[in-house]
């Protein structure tokens, strides 16, 4: 398996890698695919890595540019998809060491709105001055690269369709 940045002509099979993914789950609005679009048509993805095996595209993972509160600089992971044949099989885990690796270069920190369960595994906790209007506390994650906790509101690019404050 290879884990690499996305290329032209994969747009495809990330849409496809991102709509069979969020399928499965009871909370997917069916827009994840048209979110990851409008982040690449708004230049607004920090990363859009794809996990490769045998040619085929089978994982994906943005992350886009984002503020907790005042505090610019935070890259936002998800969709973080892997196709669900080939789930439980380290491939999310391997997109997820990548996008931490080349975000520490980039960012203060990593944030994403996610099961703890699965991500706190990466080093993600949630943080009690940190939220998005809606979303219970728990799932409101980060981790922070240097000491600085973060808090405030965790804001999300408008493709995500939160009404929040810019």
């Amino acid at each position: 398996m290879l884990i690499r940045n996305d290329k032209v002509g994969d747009d495809p099979a990330i849409r496809r890698v991102v709509t069979d993914a969020f399928k499965m789950l009871a909370q997917s609005t069916g827009a994840e695919a048209a979110i990851v679009e409008r982040l690449r048509d708004d230049d607004a993805l920090v990363l859009s890595l794809v996990a490769e095996d045998e040619g085929e595209i089978i994982g994906f993972l943005a992350a886009s540019k984002a503020r907790a509160g005042k505090q610019d600089g935070w890259g936002l992971i998800g969709p973080l998809a892997v196709l669900p044949s080939r789930q439980r099989q380290g491939i999310g885990s391997a997109l997820m060491a990548e996008a931490l690796r080349q975000l520490r270069a980039s960012s203060r920190g990593a944030a994403l709105v996610g099961d703890p369960i699965y991500y706190s595994r990466f080093g993600f906790r949630a943080f009690s001055g940190l939220g998005v209007a809606g979303c219970p506390p728990e799932v409101v994650q980060a981790l922070p690269f240097d000491s600085v906790e973060p808090h405030g509101e965790l804001i999300h690019h408008p493709a995500f369709g939160l009404d929040q404050q810019e």
